[in-house]
């Protein structure tokens, strides 16, 4: 089980992605606060100029990643903000970490800067590609 950074969701709009493989390929219990939709669209256009896709081939992406991934509410995991506060060099990475808190699990990203906490295992793709390999 991991909670999956945005860096990693952002590489799903890739078709050679090898996260975008694992997402589909293996039976992954991946989660992810909703807050990651958003920023998916608010980087809508920047994603779909470096991805070549039209409108509707990332819409449809979306809605895959949607099936592939269990979206959370912050009401599900507010009670571990102030936890993930403390512990997070980066406030960007706070709803992820106070996610993988309450769920007790892993955190799935590229991002150099949550390494830099030692409360929660942090794997990159590297990482999990070696896992299921």
């Amino acid at each position: 089980m991991f909670v999956v950074d945005t860096n990693v969701l952002f590489t799903f709009f890739w078709n050679a992605s090898v996260s975008r493989e694992l997402f589909v390929s293996q039976d992954l219990d991946l989660y992810s606060p909703e807050y990651a939709i958003e920023e998916l669209k608010r980087y809508r256009d920047e994603i779909m100029k470096k991805a070549g896709l039209s409108e509707s081939e990332f819409d449809s992406i979306v809605k895959e990643l949607k099936m592939l991934v269990k979206f959370v509410s912050l009401e599900t995991y507010v009670p571990c903000f102030r936890s993930a506060v403390k512990i997070t060099p980066d406030k960007d990475d706070v709803d992820f970490v106070a996610l993988a808190l309450k769920l007790r699990c892993s955190i799935w990203s590229n991002d150099n800067l949550l390494n830099e906490q030692k409360n929660i295992k942090v794997w990159s793709t590297k990482e999990v590609i070696e896992l299921f390999d």
